[in-house]
């Protein structure tokens, strides 16, 4: 049997002070445990309230209207890899998970995190699918919407080609960068980054910016069924998917997005023309683009104007049953260990290895699994549990 590598998580602190908070989508504990069940929730601020950001600005947020299947703005992408990458070197087969699921997406921050947490329960969900949404999942999500309306209004952008996802993508990257300059803080921001050879995707739940701080802060939130801290492993996590969004925040702002590259591995045209909507739309926004490069161009020199993202990352844990904050993990970022979550993760997706079961100190992981009764990993196939 296969033991998932040692994982060192990084030292972290806990407080109670209050800070911003985010409601996030829980898409990315779906795949993983429904113990990560989120209902969102509103949230005091002590930078700028929310009232202040809708009267200053509601920023633009266009949405995808696919023709025929309906790609997803987050994962949305071809996968690419760096010709001087180690594992491109290797054969990685057309066999492996990399090549059947992700192969026209990028790797998202939702598939390292998901690895992390059990790589036998990820190969699961990638064969026979994902866990259905659970009733609390369904009612964060609407509140997260309600949320989210606040300070971003969605319009529908109808879109025909790869070109036309990313380019919503970048338009939506660039307006979101803008807010947060100008306004101090933004949600839901479309990522796109180099990383440990392999090119990922995400979605940043929430960034603010404070008139004395020369950082950009991450801040992501996640509700508690029961008023206390999740285990150690679940704070883990969390801090691994921060810790992913971080690397790929500072890769951009440090200008190291390989341009050429990015277009031949998604195999896009830079050239293409955009759709009138989405031609319309930016230039309103200010940055009239009539291509796809023109927009990776602006998309570039946003980042330029953004600072790092601040080494202490924070997760706030609030209670579902009242949005009552239960307490904050307070960390710092930890580059090689990051570097290292993500190499492993790869050494599954691209066939390297087999997926290894979660370590036997933390099979109880496996109470919450709905695949535990076929994993030859569970050594109490019977046993169950209700998620806390």
């Amino acid at each position: 049997m296969t033991k998932s590598p040692t994982r060192s998580p990084p030292f972290s602190t806990t407080t109670a002070t209050k800070v911003p908070q985010e409601i996030i989508s829980e898409e990315e504990m779906a795949l993983i445990d429904s113990a990560f069940a989120s209902a969102a929730a509103q949230f005091p601020r002590n930078q700028r309230s929310i009232q202040s950001i809708t009267r200053l600005s509601k920023r633009t947020l266009l949405d995808s209207m696919a023709t025929g299947s309906s790609p997803d703005i987050e994962d949305s992408g071809r996968v690419g890899w760096s010709d001087s990458s180690p594992l491109k070197k290797r054969n990685r087969g057309l066999d492996s998970f990399l090549h059947r699921f992700r192969r026209k997406r990028g790797l998202s921050v939702t598939d390292i995190t998901a690895t992390e947490w059990c790589e036998k329960q990820m190969e699961f969900c990638l064969l026979f699918g994902k866990p259905e949404k659970t009733k609390a999942m369904k009612a964060g999500s609407v509140r997260h919407v309600e949320l989210e309306e606040e300070v971003i209004k969605r319009v529908k952008i109808h879109v025909s080609s790869n070109e036309d996802v990313w380019a919503l993508k970048f338009v939506n990257f660039i307006i979101g960068a803008n807010q947060l300059i100008f306004d101090g803080l933004t949600r839901e921001l479309p990522i796109v980054g180099f990383a440990e050879g392999i090119w990922m995707v995400g979605v940043i739940d929430e960034i603010r910016i404070s008139e004395s701080e020369r950082y950009a802060t991450l801040v992501d939130t996640k509700t508690r069924v029961q008023a206390k801290f999740p285990t150690e492993p679940q704070q883990r996590n969390g801090r691994l998917q921060l810790m992913c969004y971080k690397r790929l925040w500072d890769s951009l702002v440090d200008d190291k997005f390989p341009v050429q590259k990015f277009f031949d591995f998604f195999s896009l045209n830079p050239h293409c023309i955009l759709p009138a909507e989405i031609r319309e739309n930016t230039a309103k926004s200010g940055f009239a683009s009539e291509t796809l490069n023109d927009l990776v161009r602006y998309f570039r020199n946003s980042c330029f104007q953004l600072p790092r993202a601040h080494g202490l990352l924070t997760l706030r844990y609030e209670l579902q049953a009242d949005q009552s904050l239960i307490g904050e993990d307070e960390f710092a970022y930890d580059c090689e260990w990051v570097k290292g979550q993500i190499k492993s993760s790869l050494e599954f997706w691209v066939g390297e290895r087999k997926a290894s079961y979660t370590p036997t100190e933390e099979r109880w992981k496996c109470r919450f699994c709905k695949f535990a009764n076929v994993c030859p990993g569970n050594s109490n196939p019977n046993a169950s549990s209700t998620p806390s």
